[in-house]
């Protein structure tokens, strides 16, 4: 997928972000295994000035890589998909965004989206997509049939 192609899927998600919990941009496969690519509103409102950039553009077409359970965890420097826990310490901006602020939070909407993923939130498993440029923070709903990554909130901090 070239980055025009990513940004018009993109574009053409926008005006249906506010009336679901997610909207599918995208579905990649990689070693018999789809992911299906998914944004949020939330996303979209966090990313006020990023939306749409190169940046941002280069980092959702890094899902292409798929989740790779040898991999889960990055290893500094690397592009791709990764779990985030809760056993680092200290707590460093991506969790404090991810867990205090989405998974463990009231009212933040992961409820609904566990729901439209049925699932709960348990299931949920925290992560991270990265490039060089942005981290991008979602949740991943892992499947028989194909993972959903769903993402949720961004991390600019270099």
């Amino acid at each position: 997928m070239t980055l025009e192609e990513m940004k018009r899927c993109v574009c053409e998600a926008a005006d249906r972000l506010e009336l679901h919990p997610f909207v599918e941009i995208a579905t990649f496969e990689r070693d018999g295994q789809k992911l299906h690519l998914a944004l949020t509103d939330r996303l979209r409102r966090r990313a006020k000035k990023s939306w749409r950039s190169k940046d941002l553009l280069v980092t959702l077409k890094n899902a292409a890589y798929g989740f790779d359970d040898r991999q889960a965890r990055s290893r500094g420097g690397k592009d791709g998909l990764f779990l985030l826990d809760r056993s680092f310490n200290p707590p460093n901006e991506m969790m404090r965004k991810l867990f205090d602020g989405y998974i463990d939070k009231p009212g933040s909407g992961v409820e609904e989206l566990a729901t439209a993923l049925e699932c709960s939130v348990s299931e949920l498993l925290p992560v991270r997509l990265v490039s060089h440029h942005m981290r991008l923070l979602g949740v991943l709903r892992r499947t028989d049939t194909g993972d959903w990554l769903v993402l949720v909130d961004l991390d600019v901090t270099r």
